[in-house]
């Protein structure tokens, strides 16, 4: 039995976002959310989320290029004077493993984000994490630690095959290429540290080569394509003109695309 699992990241970042993950769910293929409990627009996405029972709802934990739970001054290494972490997912990756005081922000922090998601009320479906930091060893680890106290089912561990991404595209930016070997390496870690744990992941998640430039004829021919039993695509569908958010919404809620689902094998 196959299952997807099409997730729209970022829900609670802005109202834009928020419209947009709502219309993808309601005539299209996204069935979860990932919530950005730090967000400006969080509170309106959990009303969303209430509204929208049968749209799964997850962890979209923040730890760069975002605002923080706690104030500066509870973790002054991992953020500026206006609570907002660092940028860049590299510089903010190197900070969290050589500074000796990040591990006890970070878990402090992290705590705090799936306390302010256990906070809402609404079941935790998933953990990932925004520019896929949550994958940074450190801060996994933090996770798989907590993952039985606050009951975390899933962790998202990207695994997308190059040849399939290349067939798709044959303009992938050869950055993008070279990330595939970092996430693997990555994912190898995780599936060993999450071994035992109880902490599910998906076989193949997809989205990775093609995060922003997402469209119909991508879809299209990417679904037959997957592989794996237990599969997850995630995109960004915005209604903001910035950015390739509209884009993807017109992708994730198009006819064709789900007519090519509805004839896969994936049960929804």
């Amino acid at each position: 039995m196959r299952t997807l699992t099409v997730t729209a990241d970022d829900f609670g970042a802005s109202e834009d976002v928020n419209a947009a993950v709502v219309e993808a769910h309601h005539y299209g293929i996204v069935n979860a959310a990932s919530l950005l409990v730090t967000g400006d627009a969080w509170r309106n996405a959990v009303t969303l989320a209430y509204a929208n029972p049968l749209l799964s709802v997850g962890l979209h934990l923040a730890l760069v290029d975002g605002r923080a739970v706690l104030a500066p001054r509870e973790i002054p290494h991992l953020v500026d004077g206006e609570g907002r972490f660092e940028r860049s997912p590299l510089r903010a990756g190197l900070r969290y493993q050589f500074a000796r005081s990040a591990k006890a922000e970070l878990t402090r922090e992290i705590r705090a984000q799936l306390e302010r998601f256990r906070g809402t009320g609404l079941h935790l479906s998933h953990v990932d994490g925004h520019h896929h930091l949550h994958l940074h060893p450190l801060v996994l680890g933090v996770l798989a630690d907590l993952a039985a106290e606050f009951a975390i089912p899933a962790i998202r561990l990207p695994d997308e095959e190059l040849g399939t991404a290349l067939a798709l595209d044959g303009r992938l930016p050869i950055q993008r290429v070279a990330y595939r070997a970092i996430f693997r390496l990555l994912r190898r870690h995780g599936v060993r540290r999450l071994r035992g744990s109880g902490v599910g992941y998906s076989d193949r998640v997809y989205g990775l080569f093609a995060t922003g430039r997402i469209d119909e004829e991508y879809l299209v021919r990417l679904l037959p394509r997957m592989r794996g039993n237990r599969v997850e695509l995630y995109a960004h569908p915005s209604r903001s003109v910035h950015g390739g958010g509209t884009r993807e919404l017109a992708a994730l809620r198009s006819p064709r695309v789900q007519d090519v689902l509805a004839a896969s094998e994936f049960r929804r």
